[in-house]
């Protein structure tokens, strides 16, 4: 309910407009009176009402006085004056101050609530038109960043002119994809975040005023019920549509490898081998080809393929879509470590088999049978090797737990392609390798608290820098602190 405040040098004005109208009825609760302009100012100010009712002629401060005082104190403070002077100086400088309305005096019961109303409705509208400019603004700044995402450096001058000087204290950009739409960041200096529903994709995009400030990380290490990726940060706004594309690409592995938690590019990737310039079908094939889910991967690709015959286009074209593909499967065969001489001989070129092909569906025949010798040998190549591997993987954790071991390390240490390391690591032993990789270290903690040692050393024994970082792990797995799970296992 709206705070309204009355004053007027006669008492029998104010107990007359206190009794005769029924305030709660206007959507206005009568918070305060005064019947001099010193008394008038203190209630403005302790009560600060939305809608002031007063007389001009007051002893004290007159009411014009009072009108100006509250105009500069609290702008959106809405005035009713009235008076029994109806003289052309004291109405001009009244409208001039800004005030709604004018009533002369004797002042009648239906013109005051007329008043009333009439300020009432003024305070709803102005609000509503406030938010509804917010909400247009952020519409806007959400399209701009949008276009940012898919266009690239085309989108850059357009969301700085929306931003307009803004802009020029951003420095970075880092965009990440979110499985919960509610997830948000606390407000910070540091950078301003811009959350975006494009269809399925929930959307956060960090534009960083200081680059140095990872606050935002911090708040990400803290993740366990839901998942959040992220792409490189870039220096330049032009860069923020890669930063999209490394956000989904990791999401997209993401929730096959976490479930839960904070997952970065860098941390699946080899940025030197990643291609995002696929199409969002192609990526779903080697996906699977990564899997070696040979059902799913020849259900799309045959999917792929009925939408590639229906399309009009350049027989040339179509040849280089095709061999775009079987080069991309073969690429990701490698990673398995494997030898794909086994696949195809040496000096197999695909260019030449697919030129020999005569009509479309005689070439898309023929790539659907070399796809899937790729999908059998990769399924072969798993089942051979993906127990020895990991075993030799998690060896090398145990003996390495103790540093900063990523995984891009221990996949080349077991001599394989990190995407393909990750995805084959969670299959043997159903827990990524971010997991597996705490679970070892909580498991050495455990037998480090029992010998007494502190919780510095014991942090910096099993991997972290920090001990808050630390004592936060482990909690978030044992369920206890460090400290309550040495007191428990002495008995205490």
């Amino acid at each position: 309910m709206l705070k309204a405040v009355l004053f007027d040098d006669e008492h029998i004005v104010l107990k007359g407009l206190m009794k005769l109208i029924v305030w709660s009825e206007c959507g206005v609760e009568l918070v305060a009176t005064a019947q001099n302009g010193k008394t008038a100012l203190e209630a403005v100010r302790q009560f600060k009402p939305d809608i002031v009712l007063t007389d001009i002629r007051m002893p004290g401060i007159d009411g014009l006085e009072l009108i100006r005082t509250i105009r500069k104190e609290s702008p959106h403070t809405v005035c009713i004056v009235f008076s029994g002077y109806n003289e052309y100086d004291y109405v001009k400088t009244a409208i001039n101050l800004g005030v709604i309305d004018y009533l002369e005096k004797p002042i009648t019961i239906e013109k005051i609530r007329e008043a009333i109303k009439k300020a009432v409705d003024h305070i709803y509208e102005r609000s509503e038109m406030t938010e509804l400019k917010k909400q247009s603004n952020q519409s806007r700044i959400e399209k701009n960043t949008l276009d940012l995402l898919i266009k690239g450096e085309d989108a850059v001058a357009k969301w700085v002119d929306n931003f307009g000087t803004d802009s020029r204290s951003v420095t970075a950009v880092t965009v990440l994809a979110s499985s919960d739409e509610q997830f948000r960041f606390s407000d910070d200096p540091a950078h301003y975040a811009v959350y975006i529903r494009n269809g399925e994709e929930n959307i956060i995009v960090l534009f960083h005023i200081n680059s140095q400030n990872e606050t935002w990380k911090e708040r990400l290490n803290k993740l366990s019920d839901i998942l959040v990726c992220s792409g490189k940060t870039y220096n330049h706004l032009g860069e923020a549509s890669k930063s999209y594309k490394e956000a989904l690409h990791a999401f997209r592995y993401g929730r096959y490898l976490e479930g839960n938690g904070w997952v970065s590019f860098d941390d699946l990737e080899d940025p030197n081998t990643v291609q995002l310039n696929r199409s969002e079908k192609e990526e779903a094939l080697l996906f699977d080809l990564r899997l070696g889910n040979k059902q799913e991967f020849m259900r799309k690709l045959d999917n792929y393929l009925d939408d590639f015959k229906k399309r009009v286009i350049d027989p040339d074209i179509a040849e280089i879509e095709l061999l775009k593909l079987i080069f991309q499967c073969m690429e990701a065969a490698k990673e398995t470590g494997g030898n794909p001489s086994e696949i195809f001989p040496q000096g197999y070129m695909p260019q030449k088999e697919l030129r020999h092909k005569k009509t479309r569906e005689e070439a898309v025949i023929w790539i659907s049978q070399e796809l899937e010798k790729i999908i059998d040998w990769v399924v072969g190549i798993r089942q051979k090797f993906k127990h020895v591997a990991v075993e030799k993987a998690i060896r090398y954790m145990e003996d390495h737990y103790g540093r900063d071991l990523s995984q891009q390390e221990v996949a080349r240490h077991v001599n394989m392609n990190v995407t393909y390391f990750s995805l084959l690591f969670k299959e043997q032993m159903e827990l990524s390798y971010i997991k597996y990789l705490t679970k070892i270290r909580m498991e050495r903690a455990k037998e480090l608290l029992m010998e007494g040692m502190s919780i510095q050393e014991i942090s910096e024994q099993v991997g972290y820098y920090h001990a808050r970082h630390f004592t936060e792990v482990f909690k978030k797995h044992i369920g206890v602190t460090p400290g309550q799970y040495r007191m428990k296992g002495n008995g205490s």
